[in-house]
């Protein structure tokens, strides 16, 4: 599902994995969220992109990406990382006041590109161990970590302290239908490239987050995650 994003790596033959030891529930909410997303999301993405002008889509991408900037920006003060958030918090600044209110990234051709940050990666870097490997229901791959981290996400989206229930669900529902749209051409080719679509993303989910948290050097580790020291 959507959670999916920047897939690196390789499939894997299925078989047993040490931060995966829900396996079969995780594989049964994974067809479960196939099929979801292939009735209704996709279908809904599909059509949004065809019938929407891209420099619309493109307004509406940045929007929401100038709301998600304040949340990285205080999840990057909570790591103490000053640069991302310096940097999460010039792209707020300049994109709401310059940008018509984030609809244009004046940021980024400033050369401040956008450093996503969330609580999840917050409890990584506070220490909090990874836990096993989870996919939930129409929400994909997570880990217990960033489970509990969700919750916290949740409540620093924006969005979701707009008390006009109407409105605030139809930005949510654009905000997902966008974002599926962004993500059309990537499923499609792993539709064609997996041996094992299951394991692919799990594996891929699960070294995209490490490398997040790390800031894409993350220390070597055995084949049940724990670090190696030499």
């Amino acid at each position: 599902m959507l959670v999916v994003v920047g897939l690196g790596g390789c499939a894997a033959a299925p078989g047993a994995h040490p931060r995966d030891p829900l396996e079969k529930f995780n594989r049964d909410v994974f067809v479960f969220n196939e099929a979801a997303d292939r009735l209704a999301l996709r279908p809904a993405a599909i059509a949004y992109r065809d019938m929407v002008p891209s420099p619309l889509r493109y307004g509406i991408t940045n929007f929401f990406g100038n709301l998600e900037d304040v949340w990285s920006f205080a999840n990057s003060a909570m790591q103490l990382r000053l640069q991302s958030a310096t940097d999460n918090f010039m792209r707020v600044s300049i994109n709401t006041v310059l940008g018509l209110g984030g609809t244009f990234d004046l940021a980024k051709g400033m050369g401040i590109e956008r450093r996503r940050e969330d609580f999840g990666q917050t409890l990584g870097r506070w220490g909090v161990p990874t836990g096993p490997y989870l996919v939930l229901p129409l929400l994909g791959p997570s880990t217990l970590r960033d489970t509990l981290g969700l919750v916290v996400d949740m409540r620093g989206d924006i969005a979701s302290y707009i008390d006009h229930v109407p409105t605030r669900n139809t930005l949510k529902a654009i905000d997902l239908i966008d974002l599926r749209a962004g993500l059309l051409s990537v499923t499609n080719a792993l539709d064609e490239v997996a041996l094992d679509k299951y394991s692919f993303a799990r594996d891929a989910f699960l070294q995209r987050r490490r490398n997040a948290i790390f800031d894409g050097d993350p220390p070597e580790e055995d084949a049940e995650g724990k670090p190696i020291t030499r």
